[in-house]
């Protein structure tokens, strides 16, 4: 757990006027996500967003490979004697083969055990980002609240992108994830409440009190959990579960099967597991905002997305004993890109 504010409150103060920044500069957000980077570009009511697979996989290099994939239009670089197949063809790959993708990112952040994982990330990120037309743009991206597990890894993962951004041409604001999606979806409410975005690597949740951020916090779980457990009780790639998922999972009919089964459990322990840490962080936080008010929750992310997660969270969420009062519990307009649009938001903002 912890208490930050990466988007300060000199910046959250002016959210609402920087939405209609009248500057002919472009302003991008990014959603730099464990399984996803997702952009918007725009402003805050009507966003041009795109999304890429945070992913890739190796194949061994000759010539007739690179021909085939560059024919074939597949993403993809050369390293030596291998070929990097980056995005969502790096998933189509992995279905073929029946094998597992490899990730530049593991639990919000780049991941240690990838030697190439900061290569394979500045290409995704360069695939969907272009070079600033003029020196300077503003450019917010999301970074996780840390969690017990991760510190100075935050902060290497942070400082990389921001390095690549300004060599892109571009001013880089770090924006607290959580807050991201307050930024999203609560203008109406002036900022103000719970944002919690249910991603791949980990869940981030953030309390905001008129866009500024008083308790920011993570828990190292999300649909990459999931996936993997499931895969390991029933026996299948977690590649294969995560399509399944992503196709056909409904959380409010009866399991049909041994990996619908099994989705269903390991759903109800991530609930539960959020809910809890939710709980603990909240009793235990000296700076929740003084106030009566009842605060709206939003859920965003992938991991968000099935039909019934909202219900099964608002259940699990009423179990428990909470010093606020919870007005709603909703959906985000668009939990795949409510993120990203939150980063726009901000960058919007900024003068």
């Amino acid at each position: 757990m912890e208490d930050r504010s990466d988007f300060g409150a000199e910046s959250g103060s002016s959210t609402s006027g920087g939405a209609h920044n009248t500057s002919t500069r472009t302003r991008f957000g990014l959603d730099v996500g464990t399984s996803k980077v997702v952009s918007a570009k725009g402003d805050s009511s009507k966003a041009d967003t795109g999304a890429q697979l945070n992913a890739f996989f190796i194949v061994p290099y000759s010539s007739l490979h690179e021909s085939t994939l560059q024919q074939s239009r597949v993403n993809f670089y050369r390293e030596g004697d291998e070929l990097v197949i980056y995005g969502s063809d790096a998933e189509k790959f992995a279905h073929m083969f029946n094998a597992e993708v490899r990730r530049p990112m593991a639990k919000g952040i780049l991941n240690p055990a990838e030697h190439a994982a900061t290569h394979v990330l500045e290409t995704i990120l360069g695939s969907l980002i272009p070079t600033a037309r003029s020196s300077g743009e503003m450019l917010a991206f999301s970074v996780p609240a840390a969690a017990r597990e991760t510190g100075a890894e935050l902060t290497y993962h942070e400082e990389t992108i921001k390095r690549y951004l300004r060599d892109r041409g571009y001013t880089p604001l770090a924006v607290n994830e959580g807050l991201a999606v307050v930024l999203a979806e609560l203008s109406k409410e002036n900022f103000t409440g719970i944002g919690i975005s249910c991603g791949g690597g980990m869940c981030n949740v953030a309390f905001s009190f008129l866009s500024i951020p008083s308790l920011t916090f993570s828990i190292p779980h999300g649909g990459d959990f999931i996936d993997s457990s499931v895969g390991a009780v029933v026996h299948e790639p977690a590649t294969r579960v995560k399509a399944i998922k992503e196709e056909s999972l409904d959380l409010t009919r009866a399991a049909t099967d041994k990996i619908d089964k099994a989705l269903h459990i390991y759903y109800d322990k991530l609930i539960d597991m959020l809910v809890e840490e939710l709980s603990r962080a909240v009793t235990k936080s000296q700076r929740l905002p003084r106030t009566d008010q009842a605060l709206p929750i939003v859920l965003a992310g992938g991991t968000a997305k099935p039909n019934g997660f909202r219900d099964r969270f608002e259940k699990a969420l009423h179990r428990r004993a909470l010093p606020f009062q919870v007005s709603e519990v909703r959906l985000a307009s668009d939990p795949l890109t409510a993120t990203a649009r939150g980063a726009l938001v901000a960058a919007l903002a900024e003068r």
